[in-house]
């Protein structure tokens, strides 16, 4: 691996916790009630629209009615989303006239965009008007980010709070979360975005001459080219701060109006892992104790930087098919050098020399050369450990070791660093199963942060844990084996199971994100993806406020002399056991039958 791709991670890495930590302790004060300067500006706007929807914002609530109001919150979302779909045909703001989006592709977009999950089976440009793409999906990227994190904060409170069940106000906690901190974020990346090249208008699309004329598939000349427009910045900003993904265009990052230079790329790659990295810090903040928010924000960089670089070496070293066998195919970065048995179809006689730095060297397929390996790679691991889903390649290009890595990452749960909030409450509920496992090891009750862990605790966790598999290896199963879903596949063999198992994985877990091979724009997949959506979704929040509500009504317990230190390097080391050994006994006899054999095939 270059020295190039080293530098460029360890520059990703430092920016982003550079950032993180203040952040995090922003994002503290806010969900605390005091967001210093920005209160004086927009504690009016704040108070205005509490009295305007008559919310009582010192009103707490149960975590029954906190999970109720979340429900009904995101189900209004839906239903919006999904109507302004049907109707797109009638309303304004649709300047290329496109009509109605088909009813099982508006349904799985209304639940993609409300679960936070941002999944398109759809190309935007051609099928979503500037009224959808603003009304409808980029409001939802605000709101359902807003949720999540919204639901995190009332776990924290859960640990924070004693023998009382009142776990704050779901309405304040979701006003403040997009007033204070995803609005001013989103308005400053859509102002640098548009500085790099970002479009942002109302115009029409343009048409303009090509420079060399070329032809169509049927062989009929064609002199112009139409170029796609609209508001595009605005939603770009919050896609990424958001951990949601969706984009403007069908390629998304890959475009060269979503992501025009490398400074962008970077901008949006930082923005994708922002605010769930920051969180960590806020968590250590809010339960008095900033050891504990460091200790899971370093289970989470570990277990993010290890895939990343693997899947950086993997995508470097090139195929293995092109390097085995006859063909012998040098790909490294300085050139290559016909070997002897290399066919004359390459355009290489032997012992012929390429003159050196000719072509980048590894897997180029699928990638912008704007960006090269190194970035595409930081991409395409940084939004599949945020439930983010946007790309700046096509992972279906990958080699199937450099694809393994993005697929394992949605499988491990999306908790290094997880999507704006789910992320670091999924991870909570990874760290009640460490805790508990390491209680029993020792002979004594388990404890985290002064609350006992015991079986409720326990049984709910077990449901966030395992809720994603099920619905993963279940969906790919059915899939595979019915003539709906086999007709989808663009790929057969192993590369196709990857496919679907990649589709499921990343519906199951709220990433978004595709292989790109398949067609999943068919009833089978709208259908049966969005149901995964939402159950992967609304499970696992619902089982998070049910552990805060049962850990705010207990008491804390003082630490003792054999309660387990939850911040020290041993219990990171137990942290990530815990993920990974749960990933590999769910996952690895899939990913037997799709990357790896196909890797191993590739070498014969």
């Amino acid at each position: 691996m270059t020295a190039n791709a080293w530098g460029q991670m360890a520059l990703y890495l430092f920016l982003l916790l550079g950032l993180a930590i203040p952040l995090g302790m922003f994002l503290a004060q806010v969900y605390e009630g005091n967001a210093g300067w920005l209160e004086i500006v927009l504690g009016p706007v704040e108070r205005l629209i509490y009295r305007l929807c008559r919310i009582r914002p010192r009103q707490e609530m149960t975590w029954q009615c906190y999970a109720i109001a979340l429900l009904l919150f995101n189900l209004a979302g839906c239903l919006v989303v999904y109507l302004l779909q049907r109707l797109q045909g009638l309303l304004p703001l649709n300047a290329q006239g496109l009509p109605a989006v088909g009813a099982d592709c508006a349904f799985n977009t209304a639940v993609s965009f409300a679960t936070n999950t941002n999944w398109q089976s759809y190309s935007g440009e051609s099928t979503m008007s500037y009224l959808t793409q603003m009304l409808a999906l980029t409001v939802q990227n605000f709101l359902s980010a807003a949720s999540g994190m919204a639901v995190l904060v009332a776990m924290v409170r859960g640990f924070v709070r004693r023998e009382m069940p009142l776990l704050g106000n779901f309405w304040v906690d979701v006003t403040r979360s997009v007033l204070y901190v995803l609005l001013p974020l989103a308005l400053v990346l859509a102002v640098m975005l548009v500085s790099q090249g970002v479009p942002q208008t109302f115009d029409s699309y343009r048409a303009v001459p090509l420079l060399q004329s070329t032809k169509d598939s049927d062989g009929k000349p064609v002199g112009e080219q139409v170029l796609a427009l609209g508001p595009v910045a605005s939603q770009e900003a919050i896609k990424q701060l958001g951990t949601n993904g969706g984009g403007f265009f069908n390629v998304n990052a890959a475009h060269p109006y979503e992501n025009p230079t490398p400074l962008s790329c970077l901008l949006e790659m930082l923005a994708i892992l922002l605010i769930p990295a920051a969180l960590c810090i806020t968590f250590g903040v809010m339960v008095r104790d900033l050891r504990q928010g460091f200790a899971i924000l370093a289970a989470m960089t570990i277990l993010f930087a290890v895939p990343l670089v693997g899947c950086v070496v993997a995508e470097q070293h090139g195929s293995p098919a092109l390097a085995a066998g006859a063909w012998g195919v040098d790909q490294e970065a300085h050139g290559a050098v016909a070997r002897e048995g290399s066919p004359r179809s390459l355009g290489l006689t032997v012992d012929e020399e390429v003159p050196r730095n000719a072509q980048p060297g590894g897997n180029m397929e699928g990638k912008e050369t704007r960006f090269g390996i190194a970035d595409s790679a930081i991409w395409a691991t940084a939004t599949t450990a945020a439930s983010n889903g946007s790309v700046n390649s096509m992972h279906d290009s990958y080699t199937p070791l450099g694809g393994l890595v993005p697929m394992w990452m949605i499988q491990l749960g999306e908790v290094s660093f997880g999507g704006a909030g789910s992320g670091l409450y999924g991870m909570l509920a990874f760290v009640i199963v460490a805790v508990f496992v390491a209680g029993l090891m020792v002979g004594r009750t388990p404890e985290y942060l002064g609350k006992k862990i015991e079986a409720y605790e326990m049984k709910m966790a077990s449901l966030m844990i395992l809720i994603p598999p099920l619905l993963v290896l279940g969906g790919t199963a059915v899939a595979v084996v019915c003539d709906p879903g086999r007709a989808g596949m663009g790929n057969r063999g192993a590369h196709g199971f990857s496919e679907v198992l990649y589709a499921y994985s990343s519906t199951g877990n709220n990433n978004g994100s595709a292989f790109a091979g398949l067609n999943a724009n068919t009833v089978f997949y709208n259908v049966t993806t969005g149901l995964a959506m939402l159950v992967a979704r609304y499970w696992l929040a619902v089982p998070a406020l049910a552990i805060a509500g049962s850990l705010a009504r207990k008491k804390i317990v003082p630490a003792g002399p054999g309660t387990l230190q939850t911040h020290t390097p041993l219990f990171i080391l137990v942290l990530i056991g815990s993920v990974l050994l749960v990933g590999a006994l769910s996952f690895i006899p899939a990913l037997a039958l799709g990357p790896i054999v196909e890797h191993l095939q590739m070498m014969r």
